[in-house]
């Protein structure tokens, strides 16, 4: 434990990618093989579940500093972060423990399935044992709230560098559905394993947003243009007599989407599909919300199969009869997949996701001021000759986006942030009026310069007129430009709709607040764009 909170210390303290990259191959280099695991799979997002709630742990802290829990809850917002907050207010430890990463990760685990005074008894323990880095690193574990300021790619590009591997071998080794659980150091990174291999999908390749006017990239014989549909971005996978469906959040959402199975009837094994997965009907896709009822599934029951069903729009073919052809230009890719493709019926849970042909930039501009009518955000641009990647890379794949919905809102409620911003008003309600009322709509976050943030919070600190806990009703005075992706009809909201995506555009000083929008304009757009 040691080992990885000086490794943490020395990644928090620098903002070089270098210093990080020579910091994370150093600990790669020497840690034992079950601390490399653990670590790999904390930076790669799988933190074991949180083991004891929030509420316990507060209480728990509290108790051991000699505090009000009152008092605690005080400290907790000016200091944004649990974790944090825990370790500054306990006392100093009496003793420590040399216990690895993986002890303790270990010890989290099993504590779940404990009672709650072996719970208590466990943690104050720990940190009666614990100093510094250490002490907050096991409140990070602890909450699973574990994040640290390196992305996958870096930590791969490090893990290269200390085993002498290909990155982007090592970057599709740690794809897929492992845990420090099931699979070991030499497994993951070392060894040849069929089975793993079996369901591993490819990383993903992500595109940039289109800065300006699209005609900057060149002729637009160069592209290839369909559309960005609303959906969930995710790969199906072939191989072995089965299949897998995977998100591009590196998900197994294989049960939620049952209706996958079936193109082991119509497709030969050794295929890795890449596209769009949306909700289906009467040939055309259901807008985002019927699809997310379904994401938040573990299990899909009959009635949510038969009101949402849904198929794969595929646009790329990154494996066909267990070849890779992610280095095949994607002119290529495409057309073995529309000969993949072309003799499937219409019963097959599949589709090929459309190219839209334009002679002109113009004309391509005028077929994407259609792409709400088509359910879709935008278009997709590829460059033909592009391979396959992996990651967020820049020239070859773009994304062209239509122009937000706006609506101009007042702001009633403040909230602070978290972190950075643990001492500033960030998190704001937003209402419209209806008649002489103003109905709450909405909440965002972001969208403003800190230099406003900060504007605001002066604000609010002046003209609080109630506080309801962590929040503070304000006047109804100031106006900002709220942007959103979609629009959709909610029960759950007072306002009876609910925004896709919602960001401020900007500060409206220019606005008072009878100047914001009504309930009917939302209304409106309901029926237009929901």
């Amino acid at each position: 434990m040691k080992d990885f909170a000086a490794l943490f210390k020395t990644l928090d303290e620098t903002t070089k990618t270098s210093l990080k990259v020579q910091a994370l191959a150093h600990y790669f280099e020497t840690a034992n093989d079950e601390d490399k695991l653990w670590t790999i799979a904390l930076f790669s997002g799988r933190r074991p579940k949180r083991a004891i709630t929030t509420t316990l742990l507060r209480t728990w802290a509290a108790e051991c500093a000699g505090l009000e829990l009152w008092l605690f809850e005080e400290c907790y917002p000016i200091v944004g972060d649990l974790a944090e907050t825990i370790s500054l207010i306990l006392p100093d430890s009496s003793d420590t423990y040399d216990y690895t990463l993986t002890h303790w990760l270990n010890a989290l685990i099993a504590l779940s399935k404990e009672p709650e005074d072996l719970k208590r008894a466990f943690v104050i323990d720990a940190w009666d044992h614990l100093n510094g880095t250490e002490r907050f690193l096991f409140n990070k574990l602890i909450t699973g709230g574990f994040r640290v300021g390196v992305s996958q790619k870096l930590m791969t590009r490090a893990l290269a560098q200390a085993t002498g591997q290909d990155e982007a071998d090592l970057a599709h080794r740690l794809m897929g559905n492992w845990t420090p659980q099931t699979t070991s150091f030499e497994t993951l990174i070392e060894a040849d394993d069929p089975e793993a291999a079996l369901s591993r999908p490819y990383p993903f390749y992500l595109a940039h947003a289109v800065d300006g006017a699209p005609d900057q990239l060149g002729p637009i014989t160069d592209w290839h243009a369909e559309w960005k549909w609303d959906g969930i971005r995710g790969q199906i996978i072939l191989r072995g007599g089965t299949h897998f469906v995977w998100s591009r959040g590196e998900e197994l959402m294989t049960d939620r989407f049952p209706e996958f199975a079936a193109l082991l009837d119509f497709l030969p094994s050794g295929v890795v599909l890449d596209g769009e997965i949306l909700g289906w009907k009467d040939e055309k896709p259901l807008p985002f919300a019927a699809l997310q009822k379904r994401i938040t599934r573990k299990t899909v029951p009959a009635k949510l199969l038969r009101d949402t069903p849904v198929i794969l729009y595929a646009y790329d073919l990154l494996e066909l009869n267990g070849e890779d052809l992610r280095e095949s230009a994607f002119s290529t890719r495409r057309a073995q997949l529309e000969a993949l493709l072309q003799s499937l019926p219409e019963t097959a849970p599949i589709r090929l996701s459309p190219s839209i042909e334009a002679n002109t930039w113009e004309q391509l501009a005028t077929h994407r001021a259609q792409a709400r009518d088509k359910q879709a955000e935008g278009l997709m641009l590829k460059r033909c000759a592009s391979p396959y990647l992996a990651g967020r890379k820049k020239g070859d794949w773009w994304k062209w986006k239509l122009d937000p919905l706006t609506i101009d809102a007042v702001m009633i409620y403040a909230q602070s942030g978290h972190g950075r911003r643990a001492n500033l008003f960030t998190d704001y309600t937003f209402a419209v009026w209806n008649g002489n009322d103003l109905v709450p709509f909405t909440k965002a976050y972001s969208g403003l310069s800190d230099a406003e943030f900060r504007q605001i919070t002066a604000w609010v600190r002046q003209n609080t007129l109630q506080r309801f806990g962590p929040v503070r009703q304000v006047p109804a005075e100031h106006v900002f430009e709220i942007a959103f992706e979609g629009i959709q009809r909610s029960t759950r909201h007072k306002s009876g709709v609910a925004l896709r995506f919602p960001r401020m555009l900007r500060w409206r000083q220019d606005k008072v607040a009878k100047d914001a929008n009504t309930l009917d304009d939302l209304n409106e757009m309901l029926v237009i764009y929901g």
